[in-house]
This record gives C-alpha cells, sequence and structure tokens, in this order.
C-alpha cells in the first residue's frame, strides 16, 4: 500500500467530509504492519514490564491507555443468570492469542457469521509481540470456528499466509502476527484510530462498520469525525473503505451531500440486523452517553447511503436521516441485536452505567422491554462492548465483553429461561 492515504475524515475547523491527503513523515513503519506507516497519534506510553500487556510504540507513536493493567485470572459472577465462560484474547485465554496472533490486549470483538462456517471477530486497538518489541495495531480481525463448543469456548484455526480461511490475515515474514483491518491517518485532532462497531456478510462479500476516531475524552467520552463501513470480498484478508458511506458527526447539511444530513451524528456507533430483505442499523452517537436510533437498508443496497430509511416512530419510515427517533433512551454503550429462537424475541445488549444489560422485543423497531441488568457492574466493573455470538444457542446467550483493567476479551453464558 503507498504511504499516501486519501482518506475521507471529519475537520474541526468545519469541513465535515473532506478529502485529505496525508502524506507521513519519513519515520520508519512497523516491521510487521504490512499496511504500512500511519502517522503518530498521542504520544508513547512505554511499557508496564509485563508479558501480559501490551504497550509500547509502533510507528511513529503509541497509544495511550491509562489505567490497564496485566490480564487477571478470569473473575466469576456468582448467582445470576449470568457465567463468565473463558477469556477468549490474551495470554491467559486458552487459544494463546499472544502467541498465534500478536494479540496480547485487545477490546471489541465484534463477531459476525461469514456465510461460509465461520465467525469473524473484528478487534479495537491491539497490542502484541513482533520482534521481540511491543507494538501497536489501530484494529485487527481473527476468524472463529463457526461450530465452537461454546460451553467450553471460541476457537480458532491457526494463522496461515495468504489463506482466507485460517485463524488470520498474516504474512509470510510474520506468520504470527495478525494484519491490521485499516489504519487511522494516525495523527493527533485529526484521526487517531478506528474502532470496528459491527459487521454483516451479504452474498459471500464482508461489510464492517466502524467510527473514525478524532480524540478520546473520560471514561465513556470519545469523539469521532465519522462512521463509515470497509468491504472484503476475500474473507477479511483485505479492506477497503468505501467513502460512500460515510456519515458525518458534524451534520453541516451540505446541499446533496447525505453523508453531511442532519441525523447522521446518531450513527457513529453501530449494530446490523439481517432481517428478511433488509438490514437494520442501529445507532448510537459519540460515546456511551447518547440514546439509541434506527435505520434500514434493503440488503444489496447496504452501500448506497441514499437508501436507507430511518425510524421515525409509530411504524413510519423517512428517507431523511434526520427524522430518526429514539427507540431507547439514553445513556446507552455499545449495542448488539439479534433474533433469539428460544424467546422468540429480539435481544438487544447494550452497556449502561457499568452494568450489562438485556431487553426484547416483538420488531426490530420495538417497543423495547426496559433493560435489565445480567452482568452487574457491582460484580464485574469495568465491562463494556457485548456483542452477541451469532449462531443460535438455544436457552443459552453467548456473548462476548470487554472488561477495561484486563484490557481483553470475555465470553459470557446468560440463561435465557427467567427472561420468557
Amino acid at each position: 500500500m503507498p504511504a499516501r492515504h486519501i482518506l475521507a475524515v471529519g475537520v474541526s475547523a468545519g469541513l465535515a467530509v473532506t478529502a485529505l491527503s496525508m502524506t507521513p513523515t519519513t519515520a520508519a513503519a512497523s516491521p510487521c504492519n504490512a499496511l504500512g506507516p500511519v502517522g503518530h497519534d498521542i504520544g508513547s506510553t512505554g511499557s508496564e514490564g509485563s508479558s501480559r500487556i501490551g504497550a509500547g510504540s509502533l510507528d511513529f507513536g503509541s497509544y495511550s491507555a491509562p489505567g490497564k493493567k496485566p490480564q487477571m485470572p478470569l473473575r466469576k459472577l456468582g448467582a445470576g443468570p449470568s457465567q463468565t465462560v473463558e477469556w477468549v484474547t490474551g495470554p491467559l485465554s486458552p487459544n494463546r492469542t499472544d502467541k498465534r496472533f500478536s494479540i496480547t490486549s485487545t477490546d471489541v470483538g465484534v463477531p459476525w457469521d461469514n456465510g461460509r462456517g465461520q465467525v469473524l471477530m473484528a478487534f479495537g486497538d491491539t497490542w502484541g509481540k513482533c520482534g521481540g518489541a511491543m507494538v501497536w495495531r489501530h484494529n485487527t480481525m481473527l476468524r472463529a470456528n463457526g461450530n465452537s463448543d461454546l460451553a467450553k469456548g471460541i476457537t480458532f484455526p491457526n494463522a496461515r499466509p495468504g489463506d482466507p480461511r485460517s485463524g488470520a490475515s498474516v504474512t509470510a515474514a510474520h506468520p504470527t502476527f495478525a494484519q491490521p483491518i485499516s489504519n487511522a491517518v494516525g495523527v493527533k485532532n485529526i484521526e487517531i484510530g478506528r474502532i470496528p462497531t459491527a459487521g454483516i456478510s451479504i452474498g459471500g462479500v464482508q461489510y464492517l462498520s466502524f467510527m473514525s476516531i478524532i480524540r478520546w475524552g473520560a471514561a465513556g467520552r470519545w469523539e469521532t469525525n465519522y462512521s463509515a463501513i470497509a468491504v472484503s470480498r476475500d474473507n477479511g484478508q483485505t479492506w477497503a473503505v468505501d467513502n460512500n458511506t460515510i456519515r458525518s458527526r458534524y451534520e453541516l447539511n451540505i446541499p446533496g451531500v447525505p453523508h453531511t444530513a442532519t441525523g447522521q451524528g446518531r450513527f457513529q456507533v453501530g449494530a446490523f440486523l439481517r432481517r428478511g430483505p433488509w438490514v437494520y442499523q442501529y445507532g448510537t452517537p459519540n460515546g456511551r452517553y447518547g440514546a439509541l436510533f434506527l435505520s434500514r437498508v434493503p440488503a444489496g443496497r447496504i452501500l448506497d447511503l441514499n437508501a436507507y430509511q430511518y425510524y421515525r416512530g409509530g411504524g413510519q419510515w423517512s428517507g431523511y436521516s434526520g427524522d430518526a427517533t429514539k427507540i431507547a433512551t439514553e445513556p446507552i454503550g455499545e449495542v448488539s441485536v439479534r433474533f433469539n429462537k428460544y424467546l422468540n424475541r429480539f435481544v438487544m445488549l447494550t452497556s449502561r452505567g457499568g452494568n450489562i444489560t438485556l431487553r426484547t422485543a416483538t420488531k426490530p423497531e420495538g417497543p423495547w422491554s426496559g433493560p435489565r441488568v445480567i452482568v452487574p457492574a457491582s460484580k464485574l466493573s469495568g465491562m463494556y462492548a457485548p456483542y452477541i455470538w451469532p449462531r443460535d444457542t438455544g436457552g443459552s446467550l453467548y456473548f462476548v465483553a470487554s472488561r477495561w483493567k484486563d484490557y481483553n476479551v470475555m465470553l459470557i453464558r446468560t440463561d435465557l429461561s427467567s427472561f420468557r
């Protein structure tokens, strides 16, 4: 990939969607990162001196994550509907992702069915060793066995260079270093990260929604430039961002440019749901303190922003994003929605005030039940990003979630019998 990156980004000075041509400085790129140099972000964090955490420099700097600590043994939840199953990532996971994929610390882990027997999982900021040094990636992806026995945990095949069915996209030079999905520009106050929030497969093509981060704030607060969709036609080996799918946070209402319309800022953090001919896309604004909104699009037109409809309440849909109305009130964090055959309901997971909550509805648009806490912060603090496993699992709801203190992803099982 050439050093020059042409990216559509929001600029705080006013232009919400601009073609920004970035030429990185002459500093050397990470020798393991096949996507090349990415600029710098907010300075080096150094090392915690532990093989169980990733913190160090990559390319022209490293991502700062104050408060991260080494991964600790998986905690049990005790009485209640939910139980932790295993660490999915990190040196304490049965998968040993630190050794097999150079993933020592990461979060998010958005899962979706690739339609060909595997579950793809997209992760956020990722640390792992490269050539003996701890380095950082903006994001990465693993391919899980679709028929994993979830009672025992999620499993990943080994990575093999050039094999789009193997556990990760890797190079022959570094066959245990999972490559990033898409690099951010990596310049402070321009774009310091790209975090995946939702994935879906349509006709064998993979679509990944992500948010472009301009800056991080206090816990649970951040600012985006935009959200957009990246596309892969080789099962996640390579990805290309489709700039036609950009939803600008700035909402400048430039005539003829739907990317900048009022309402697009409500869809910065997304979640996909396929139902019949439609792909439903749920959305929240920046951070974990906004309300939840809903749009839908014919599956074959997922990359056409003009084809989206927005739920305006009362069973009505509109072609104007500014008409999108709340379908669940704030504060709502990351969202995951699936239809559950056992309950014969749609199930929604969100993070809310440090708790993981569950809601149900008979229609994608609701009305949704009130949130019921299934993983209380009092038993397991610092939890976020709950994403439902995309395969049917009967009366046990399996989902992944991240814990900030360990900065890794775990698998959790919830007994749904009390929700009938």
